[in-house]
């Protein structure tokens, strides 16, 4: 039997490589997002294509305490049947289980249960492509797409917190030697030892859109910090923690653990589950990404818990001036178009002031920005292949629902159009919608429009659009902000906006660095700053808020 102890013995220069590359902030990846097979090998791509049809149309093999039944949720965008159903939890049976499986997995310590968790992503990895086909039908991302964000990005995100979560945990000595003196005397002497517990069972709400990427940081910071999981995935994207949990669980059975550590919760929609785990008094840590209105129930309600939100807002582009024009218009094509605009990152409001922007192209109007935004999008989606490859799939009807409502609006500066994918006939695919609004129309650009909706919003200057980034950002929040200026003094403003709004900023993206992109061991993603999320998702309070530290002490 590999102990927990072999296994961080194994990866130890791995997740010292982690350690390292967290605290430089430099680029690294531990993970290759090429699905080359230079890389990966001449067979890992068919393989785990083969790997992904097998589990179509048959139960998912991965056992749940207490499961009563089956479900079956899932439906591809890209229109293929899936047709894999899963054990049906029962949350206390779930709960008891995660709470008996704590004594053991504290006793493991923070090194063995990071060499757990690392042994658990190198597994995760070997089965990449299988990973990426997942990713892919269930969440809509293109298979690239799903490849690096559900593949090798996630693992890079999971190993970055395991990465904190080693570090934090490892800070205290484990033992030490206490030795006052005294005078005339021997001295008092004391052995003491800290003990890191975690705080209780930890439960992770998955979401549709990016289930692995978004769910890895807090499921990993959990388990090294001493938390047994319980993973709830979104119940149109259950495949990929569903393979994720089996792959804990095998790893911890192989380790001679209580596989119970992690369990899976899969449910109807409409069941509710992730809110009776949320409120039970056992759960003691909340990870979530979603919808505002349930992130706010959850802070509000899930109070015996420390809860992490990542919710959506109004991500905001402030334009004042440019000196690259053409690489300005790019970048934000290409922005807009990712996946649909189905990210959290991705652009909602971009400001322009009434008097227009100056460029190396010439003054442009508000009226000439926006149409050659929409040029740029149809140059860049002009193409189905390409297109289809940019912007995956509509993930569910809401999102469709949402560009079907914006389309028919007003202002329409850049109509949606379907795109057809030769090699799914059945996906649904639009381009993004473009509206052109003015800031007093606050009803409208100052709801969230999760999906392939934009605002192009007339402002008094760029100081009004400071003014109104600043303030709707604190008001609804938002995860991502851009500005584009030749100014240092248009720049330095942008920078306190950005800080009394509470927002990550990027400035004057021209190339191959995106907005809605962050990279791990680099980038933090997420703020405890506005609304919109209540933690950086790698920062230390992410992590810190997991487990406490207890001493114990005796005399020699």
């Amino acid at each position: 039997m590999t102990t927990a102890a072999d296994l961080y013995a194994s990866h130890r220069e791995l997740l010292e490589r982690a350690i390292t590359a967290a605290a430089a902030r430099d680029y690294w990846s531990a993970f290759p997002e090429s699905p080359s097979k230079s890389v990966y090998g001449e067979d890992a791509a068919p393989a785990g294509e083969r790997a992904f049809a097998a589990l179509l149309g048959k139960p998912f093999p991965v056992d749940v305490p207490g499961a009563a039944g089956t479900v079956s949720t899932e439906r591809s965008p890209y229109g293929i049947e899936l047709g894999v159903s899963y054990p049906k939890a029962d949350p206390l049976a779930l709960v008891a289980a995660a709470r008996a499986a704590i004594p053991s997995w504290r006793a493991v310590g923070p090194e063995g249960r990071a060499g757990i968790a690392t042994e658990i992503l190198r597994r995760i990895n070997a089965r990449i492509f299988e990973m990426a086909h997942a990713v892919q039908h269930t969440s809509g991302q293109a298979f690239v797409m799903a490849f690096q964000a559900g593949g090798a990005h996630a693992q890079d995100r999971a190993l970055e917190a395991i990465a904190y979560a080693l570090a934090a945990t490892t800070r205290m000595p484990a033992r030490s030697a206490w030795s006052k003196p005294q005078r005339g005397g021997d001295p008092l002497s004391m052995v003491k030892t800290g003990t890191v517990v975690g705080r209780g069972v930890a439960l992770v709400i998955g979401c549709t859109t990016f289930p692995t990427w978004n769910s890895y940081p807090g499921l990993f910071a959990s388990l090294v910090t001493g938390n047994p999981v319980i993973v709830k995935p979104h119940p149109g994207a259950v495949l990929p923690l569903a393979i994720t949990v089996q792959i804990c669980r095998e790893v911890l059975t192989e380790a001679g653990l209580n596989p119970d550590v992690v369990t899976l919760a899969a449910e109807e929609p409409g069941d509710g589950i992730a809110a009776t785990l949320a409120t039970h008094p056992d759960v003691r840590i909340v990870d979530f990404t979603g919808s505002s209105e349930f992130g706010d129930w959850l802070e509000a309600n899930a109070r015996q818990a420390v809860v992490y939100t990542e919710k959506a807002g109004l991500n905001t582009v402030v334009l004042d001036s440019t000196g690259d024009y053409r690489g300005l218009l790019r970048n934000l094509a290409f922005s807009l178009s990712l996946y649909s605009g189905q990210m959290c990152t991705t652009p909602q409001n971009i400001l322009i002031p009434r008097a227009g922007i100056e460029t190396d192209d010439g003054h442009r109007t508000p009226e000439q920005f926006g149409a050659d935004l929409a040029t740029a999008l149809d140059k860049l989606l002009g193409d189905p292949k390409r297109a289809a490859g940019t912007l995956g799939a509509i993930v569910n009807d809401a999102v469709l629902a949402r560009l079907t409502e914006a389309a028919g609006s007003p202002g329409v500066v850049h109509p949606s159009a379907e795109v057809t994918d030769d090699q799914f006939p059945g996906a649904t695919i639009r381009t993004p919608v473009l509206l052109r609004l003015d800031a007093a129309d606050e009803k409208t650009y100052t709801r969230e429009w999760f999906g392939p909706v934009s605002f192009l919003i007339t402002t008094d200057s760029t100081e009004h659009s400071l003014r109104v980034f600043t303030e709707t950002v604190r008001a609804h929040g938002a995860l991502t902000a851009l500005v584009h200026s030749t100014s240092p003094e248009v720049l330095a403003a942008a920078r306190e906006a950005a800080l009394d709004a509470g927002v990550h900023l990027s400035e004057n993206l021209t190339g191959g660095v995106f907005v809605n992109q962050t990279a791990a061991f680099s980038d933090l993603h997420g703020t405890g700053a506005n609304p919109a999320a209540t933690a950086s998702l790698t920062d230390d309070y992410f992590v810190s808020g997991r487990f406490f530290t207890l001493q114990s002490r005796h005399h020699v």
